[in-house]
C-alpha cells in the first residue's frame, strides 16, 4: 500500500526491505536525484500512539546510517538522502488512511 501510494506520487522504489546486520530499510526509493529512505508504520488503533510517535530521534539516525550504507554498497552517488515516513491507519471499519510525511530528516 505505502509503496503504491509513493509511486502515485511519482518516486520510484529501488528497494523493499533490505536488510543488514545494522537493520532494515522498509523503502528505498529515488525521488529525482535525491534518494529516500522511507519507514512505514501501520496502526489498527491509536491505542499505542500513533505512528508518528514511534519514529524517534534514535530511529532516524539509525535510518540516515542505513541509507548511506544502502548507497555506499550499490554505487549509487545521490544528491542527498531524505527520510519520509508512510503512516497508515487501518481502523476495523472503513478505509485505511494515509499519511505520507516528507522530509523527517
Amino acid at each position: 500500500m505505502a509503496a503504491r501510494h509513493l509511486g502515485e506520487l511519482g518516486l520510484v522504489v529501488l528497494e523493499r526491505n533490505w536488510r543488514c546486520d545494522e537493520g532494515e530499510l522498509d523503502l528505498v526509493l529515488r525521488d529525482g536525484p535525491v534518494l529516500v529512505v522511507c519507514e512505514v508504520k501501520t496502526r489498527t488503533s491509536l491505542v499505542a500512539g500513533t505512528p508518528h510517535e514511534a519514529v524517534t530521534d534514535a530511529k532516524l539516525a539509525r535510518l540516515q546510517r542505513l541509507g548511506e550504507r544502502w548507497a555506499r554498497e550499490r554505487g549509487v552517488r545521490p544528491d542527498g538522502i531524505r527520510i519520509d515516513l508512510v503512516a497508515v491507519l487501518r481502523p476495523t471499519r472503513g478505509p485505511a488512511v494515509v499519511d505520507h510525511v516528507r522530509g523527517l530528516c
